[in-house]
């Protein structure tokens, strides 16, 4: 089975940075696209960015463009989301997951999840 653990999370400063990690097992890595997704108490959840396979091809939501960066190591089965000028709307809580196609952006284009990890951004 795929498993997907994300890591980095924690509380930063208004404009301050952090870097998420999330390694996959159980499956082969390079097969998926990977995207990140986020929740916030009381809210849906928010595609943040998506790579494809190879790493070629990114795409982010507006929110995010010029401050988060996704990235993927094939050989560490391991995909990345660089998040700096953090603001405190970007507490939540951060997902990875795997998909098709380097297209998705909806939550329901997606079929594995990892257990999320938290950021808190305080002002």
């Amino acid at each position: 089975q795929v498993q997907l653990v994300e890591s980095g999370g924690g509380l930063v400063q208004a404009g301050g940075s952090l870097r998420l990690s999330c390694a996959m097992s159980g499956r082969t890595f390079s097969s998926y696209t990977m995207g990140w997704f986020r929740q916030a108490p009381g809210k849906e959840r928010e595609f943040v960015a998506v790579i494809s396979r190879g790493g070629g091809s990114t795409h982010s939501a507006d929110s995010v463009k010029g401050r988060f960066t996704i990235s993927r190591d094939n050989a560490k089965n391991t995909v990345y989301l660089q998040m700096n000028s953090l603001k405190p709307e970007d507490t939540a809580v951060y997902y990875c997951a795997t998909a098709l196609f380097s297209t998705a952006t909806m939550p329901h284009e997606y079929d594995y999840w990892g257990q999320g990890t938290q950021v808190t951004v305080s002002s």
